[in-house]
């Protein structure tokens, strides 16, 4: 009762902001006042119980930023094993030529139970703790802090982009991007702080054999020139007190030592210790199985401990069994579970009283299919997050588009290779690709300085030089500025790039019937008087899907239908309605590709080209169809350039035409130039100046 009340009063301290004061007054308190050896005994205890409670949370913590304190803790640490050096040498020098319980129990137990009470076996042990804490784990540590927070800052500015690049694709909302960015920065935050935090752990060590030496000359002076001890007897009494209180303090040291290399060098992933050592070192049974093969050789050797490596050897060949067999037994179960989730086996025609309509099976709109490695992928119960991203997808576009895109229908093909997938639309392939769903894509986006190590392949989105890389070199990727994203954004990503370019072909008459239903609850009479009698569904949809091959989102659906409204007397011609609804939307279609800026860079054709294409247009053929190849060629060739540079000087690239020539030219450059805006003249707003950057002829 009486330690949890204490408890609960150091925690009540601690809300009311005053616990760190006090910690520093106690501190001082330790350095200035003179302690009984009972208060020293419970201070080195509190230390070496601190020291092991750190030890252990870095172990169990998931990953290192859960600890973000964890560098204010090994300095409050570090500060206590000092306070308590100076405590405990101001104890010995005062009363050490009483005997060794002079300075407390704890001390005398380190200095006659440890070490048997033989100062030079004190020593040596003592050298030894010393050179394993300063030469090997503490100079390591800070190698590791030192290169990780040069690597970790390096890296923000590519993570940065990732973060930019899934909220752009959306992949991510504000708040998760948000959250992401956080993270970024308490990341850069926590190791530039353990690259100064290993300096006083460094630090402490060295301060440990310094106060070593000065505690053992100190303490033999004390003891001959003022209490009057013979020099043996001085140098036998001083020095295991010393050597008691320097272990005392140096297993603590090396203790946080240890926490501090462990945390450095764990990999952030959202797991403890024990787990990630156990399934990397521990989950290779090729390794395994090689190791009791080595050990198996050895063991038969006239002269070595036959049965120490016989057993181990046996105990190494027996795991590498059961992991393999485990393995098996996971994919044979990955492969019955793709089986029994695909379509059930048409029932005999025995069994069957008649044939309906449900025996046609309907085609899915969108439908991603995936091979049986990629089903943990789209697994809730496996931790998959495709399904998550394909909502976020989802939800972007309906955005941009301005319509509600349909479900996409997910199933596994035991016909598809294991981990490839493959995305249709309407029943017809449009996308497929491989993926390593335990593997990470770095992908090049023209700007990386080095080179990675593993499987080279191609973004499927863009076509983009990626290689798939290792979870643990994701950070190495980042400095060398590749974009990394994980297997399930992969597939997300090629889904939304194909869906914007397929956005006219979903579209379909029911989606179009509920934009009208919605925008009748705000214009009744608008939609009334248009569909139908002026104009019929069919031609709406049409109009609206002309709009989204051009990349013209349909989200202002009051101006489109005034739009139709209007000129629906003039035409019914579908072609003919889209051209005027575009002079309608100039300005959100300008706005698009230009922002907020009033000057227009265009490309326009010579007067003489001009002239030429629209004689060829009066023929009253198909659209181009009186253009000589050769002509078409280079008229290709030339605008595919100018787009490209264009791009180049971060401008858009816009080619302004008459308006007879706008429909045909935007099909005709349609795949030569995908970044292209053709624009007609009359398509340009008031408000905006045009800007002649090159006129393209014969």
């Amino acid at each position: 009762m009486a330690v949890a009340a204490l408890v609960q009063q150091l925690g009540r301290i601690g809300r009311r902001g005053i616990g760190a004061p006090l910690v520093m007054l106690v501190l001082l308190a330790m350095v200035v006042l003179p302690l009984p050896p009972f208060m020293l005994d419970v201070l080195f205890s509190f230390n070496i119980a601190l020291s092991l409670v750190i030890v252990l949370a870095v172990v169990y913590v998931m990953r290192p930023l859960d600890f973000g304190a964890f560098p204010t803790v090994v300095l409050g640490a570090t500060l206590l094993r000092l306070a308590l050096n100076i405590a405990s040498t101001r104890v010995v020098l005062l009363h050490g030529h009483n005997g060794p319980g002079a300075a407390g129990k704890v001390i005398e137990a380190f200095g006659e139970f440890v070490i048997g009470g033989n100062f030079t076996v004190g020593l040596v042990v003592f050298s030894i703790l010393t050179i394993i804490n300063f030469v090997v784990i503490t100079k390591g540590a800070t190698r590791v802090s030192e290169v990780t927070a040069r690597f970790t800052l390096d890296s923000m500015p590519g993570k940065q982009m990732a973060i930019d690049a899934d909220l752009n694709a959306g992949l991510l909302t504000q708040e998760q991007a948000r959250e992401r960015r956080q993270e970024v920065r308490e990341e850069a935050d926590f190791y530039g702080s353990m690259d100064g935090a290993s300096k006083f752990v460094r630090g402490d060590a060295t301060a440990g054999i310094l106060i070593l030496i000065i505690n053992i000359v100190g303490g033999f002076a004390v003891g001959v020139l003022q209490h009057g001890l013979s020099a043996s007897e001085a140098a036998h009494t001083y020095t295991l007190l010393t050597i008691g209180d320097g272990l005392v303090a140096q297993i603590p040291a090396l203790l946080l030592s240890v926490a501090t290399a462990v945390i450095v060098t764990r990999v952030s992933r959202s797991q403890d210790m024990g787990k990630q050592v156990l399934s990397q070192v521990f989950g290779q049974p090729r390794a395994l199985a090689v190791t009791a093969v080595v050990l198996g050789v050895m063991g038969v050797i006239p002269g070595m401990p036959n049965v120490a490596f016989l057993l181990l050897g046996g105990i190494c060949g027996g795991a590498a069994w059961l992991l393999d067999r485990r393995r098996r037994d996971a994919e044979k179960a990955a492969r019955e579970r793709a089986s029994a989730a695909s379509d059930a086996e048409p029932t005999p025609a025995s069994e069957r009283v008649e044939l309906s309509w449900d025996d046609v099976g309907a085609v899915d709109t969108i439908s991603l299919e995936v091979g049986y490695r990629l089903i943990p992928l789209v697994d809730r119960n496996q931790g998959g997050e495709l399904l998550g991203r394909i909502k976020s997808v989802r939800r972007k576009l309906s955005q941009d588009l301005g319509f509600l895109v349909p479900p996409v229908h997910i199933r596994d093909n035991l016909d598809l290779g294991p981990s490839h997938y493959r995305i249709s639309l309407l029943g017809v392939p449009v996308g497929e690709a491989e993926v390593h769903h335990d593997r990470l894509l770095a992908i090049n986006p023209g700007r990386v300085h080095g080179r990675l190590d593993g499987i080279a392949t191609r973004d499927p989105a863009f076509g983009l030089e990626a290689v798939w890389i290792e979870p643990g070199l994701r950070d190495h990727a980042q400095t060398l500025d590749y974009t990394v994203v994980d297997a399930a954004t992969v597939i997300a990503t090629h889904l939304s790039h194909i869906l914007q370019a397929h956005a006219h072909e979903v579209l379909g008459h029911q989606e179009v019937q509920q934009l009208l239903d919605r925008l009748s609850a705000e214009a009744p009479k608008l939609v009334e008087d248009l569909v139908p009698k002026r104009l019929s569904l069919g031609v709406v949809v049409k109009v609206l899907q002309n709009l989204l091959a051009e990349h013209v989102p349909i989200r202002n659906m009051r101006g489109i239908v005034e739009s139709l409204a209007e000129h629906a007397g003039q035409s019914q011609d579908s072609g003919t309605l889209t051209a005027m609804v575009r002079v309608a939307l100039g300005r959100q279609i300008v706005q698009e590709f230009s922002g907020l800026g009033s000057e227009i860079p265009v490309i326009t054709l010579a007067p003489e080209l001009e002239q030429i294409l629209l004689q060829s247009l009066q023929g009253g053929g198909p659209a181009g169809a009186a253009v000589e190849p050769g002509l078409a060629e280079r008229l290709q060739q030339k605008v595919a350039e100018s787009a490209q540079r264009q791009e180049m000087a971060g401008e858009p690239a816009v080619l302004l035409v008459a308006p007879q020539l706008r429909p045909w030219l935007s099909r005709f450059t349609r795949h030569v130039a995908p970044a292209l805006h053709v624009l007609a003249y009359n398509e340009v707003p008031d408000n905006r100046r045009v800007r002649l950057v090159s006129a393209l002829g014969r």
